[in-house]
């Protein structure tokens, strides 16, 4: 649904109509480049059958933070955000599966999928929990969901910008057009993932050459050349295809009244121009599929919390990563005072 935030950027006609663009103000004011620690992988922790998926993990503490990304990123889209947490608390950030140097895995790429993969990985790289979790977009429902599951294993979260779910209910017109886009958009995937199986990317051909994009500018030469190696392979479109697949059934589905976290600490963090690039006549209805969104998930926490972020597009921890820092501060300090 929205743009990849690190690594090399797709097109946003794959990803929806409404997509984040990254405020060129933020990027004036924090002109910092993506390290090149990000052209290879950290730590490969085993999930046993064949499996791999790539940790990054950085600073020392008793309290763990846990960075999931959204729902095409891979770890290197906390590039800004986690050196700013490591100095306070251990954090970390992986790669799901089929994504930056993590093994593909079995499909659908499902929550539930994405969910076991995550507690596994938590179990076989020995993470001290409970955690507190942060999730980008598409991450902030993998983080409600693993809560809901292992209760246990969440001291907090923090959400950034959890996408609109039940859009149809508010932006009728927005969501007809968009069924009608996702079978062109599936239908492009496909196309690049056939030619991904020819060894054909990247590509001359005027079409296929939109498969992989344009050189993400905050990134190295060396970088983009990683990233664009990694996006080349058929496992790379296998997977985006079954995600965003999975994401039409997940966010035509309003929040589960079902959903409940107790007295779990909640921050979400609301970003002021997620569809700044809407169609006039489609703003006003994702704006409220949105704000109730949000709010329904806030009130599934006794101690939720909504911040609104100026000047951010939904990429809030590329644009604004001191207002996310904040959050997950401030979330470290509430769950050393949850009741036991």
């Amino acid at each position: 649904m929205y743009l990849k935030a690190g690594g090399t950027l797709m097109l946003a006609m794959i990803f929806g109509q409404a997509t984040a663009t990254a405020t060129d103000a933020s990027h004036a004011t924090t002109p910092q480049r993506m390290p090149d620690s990000y052209a290879q992988a950290a730590k490969l922790i085993d999930l046993g059958h064949g499996r791999d998926l790539n940790l990054r993990c950085s600073g020392s503490g008793p309290q763990t933070v846990m960075l999931e990304a959204g729902a095409v990123a891979d770890s290197s889209t906390w590039f800004k955000v986690q050196p700013l947490l490591a100095a306070h608390a251990r954090v970390c950030a992986y790669d799901r599966a089929g994504f930056g140097f993590s093994s593909e895995g079995p499909l659908p790429r499902s929550l539930d999928a994405d969910v076991s993969d995550l507690h596994a990985l938590i179990q076989r790289a020995g993470l001290t929990t409970p955690l507190v979790m942060v999730g980008h977009s598409l991450g902030s429902n993998i983080v409600r969901q693993y809560a809901s599951r292992y209760p246990a294993d969440v001291s907090a979260m923090v959400l950034l910008d959890p996408p609109a779910q039940d859009i149809g209910r508010f932006a009728p017109g927005w969501q007809k057009d968009e069924d009608t886009l996702s079978v062109q958009r599936f239908a492009f995937l496909r196309r690049c993932e056939a030619a991904a199986e020819k060894h054909e990317l990247p590509s001359t051909d005027k079409e296929l050459s939109r498969c992989l994009g344009e050189a993400d500018p905050l990134a190295s030469a060396k970088l983009n050349a990683v990233n664009l190696a990694l996006m080349s392979k058929p496992a790379y479109w296998r997977t985006v295809l079954s995600v965003l697949q999975n994401n039409v059934e997940v966010f035509k589905q309003p929040v589960s009244k079902q959903e409940a976290h107790g007295s779990t600490p909640l921050i979400v963090l609301s970003a002021a121009n997620t569809y700044a690039d809407a169609l006039p006549r489609d703003r006003k209805g994702l704006e409220e599929a949105r704000a109730h969104t949000q709010a329904q998930i806030v009130a599934t926490s006794s101690r939720g919390t909504l911040v609104h972020v100026p000047d951010t597009s939904h990429d809030i921890q590329i644009d604004q990563p001191d207002a996310v820092a904040k959050a997950v501060m401030q979330a470290l300090g509430m769950e050393q005072h949850t009741p036991k």
